[in-house]
């Protein structure tokens, strides 16, 4: 997994690194106009504070770089940085603001694609547990998948489809915990949109065994026996050494729609399950 780090052209712009005697007298913000110091030497102090992991105090340097040199050749790349200072902070809000201004600003960058993976990335890491609304894991993936299509074939664009595919199964685990309640509730008919939705939208990620499952269990419950047998033998046909097949083909048992004894999911041979309902396929 990429981690997002501070370009290696942006750190090494500033020719001097004044560390030691800067953080020695504090925080030179605080005692001087902005105005009066050199640019380079606003960003050295940035790029130095960033180093030292004081990231709010990299953040006010870089911003003042772009507020008091806003022409110099410094500014765009310190309102990049200001948004990557921020982003450490976990300010996502402010820095997803700062690399919009910068993607406004600078379509033309050479750091374009750093700038969009890093505003994909602060709405990727906001992603809420899956007992919360999930409007961030939307935005997120949309943010992300912006990445992939613009910048298909760079490193940035291939780990936003990997945590593409996080924030899909993230989704899906959505579902399966507010169809799982309809059902411990015996909303049914809501349940299978549910879980009906998983199986649909979200096919390749985990939760789709449990989620045929789940239906299977619900049609019985519902003396639906034809929906139930087709429902367990799709699941039997594509995860066949599933413990929710075993679980689905033992209830089958149980309730007397097909006849054979109860597995384990360590019993299942692969095609087992497809055998026991060859007769759908």
């Amino acid at each position: 997994m990429l981690r997002p780090v501070a370009l290696s052209a942006l750190l090494l712009l500033g020719a001097c690194s004044t560390l030691d005697s800067w953080f020695g007298s504090g925080d030179p913000a605080d005692k001087e106009d902005p105005a009066t110091v050199p640019v380079e030497t606003l960003y050295n102090r940035g790029v130095d504070a960033l180093t030292a992991k004081r990231y709010s105090v990299a953040a006010k340097q870089f911003d003042n770089v772009e507020q008091y040199y806003p022409y110099s050749t410094w500014a765009a790349n310190a309102q990049l940085m200001q948004g990557y200072s921020q982003y450490l902070q976990e300010k996502y809000t402010d820095a997803i603001g700062t690399l919009d201004r910068y993607i406004q600003l600078h379509p033309a960058s050479r750091d374009i694609a750093y700038a969009y993976y890093l505003r994909a990335l602060c709405f990727y890491e906001q992603i809420a547990d899956i007992a919360r609304d999930q409007k961030g894991t939307q935005e997120a993936m949309s943010a992300l998948q912006e990445v992939v299509n613009r910048f298909p074939d760079s490193s940035y664009g291939r780990d936003a489809r990997l945590k593409i595919d996080l924030a899909r199964d993230h989704l899906a685990g959505k579902e399966m915990e507010i169809g799982r309640w309809y059902e411990e509730q015996h909303l049914y008919t809501a349940a299978i949109g549910r879980f009906q939705r998983v199986v649909d939208d979200f096919q390749t990620t985990n939760h789709t065994p449990e989620a045929l499952h789940r239906l299977t269990e619900i049609y019985l419950k519902l003396g639906l026996p034809d929906q139930a047998r087709r429902t367990a033998a799709v699941l039997g046909h594509n995860y066949p050494g599933s413990e929710w097949y075993a679980d689905s083909y033992n209830q089958l048992i149980a309730d007397g729609q097909v006849k054979g004894k109860p597995v384990s999911a360590s019993d299942n041979s692969p095609g087992f399950f497809s055998r026991a309902f060859g007769w759908i396929f």
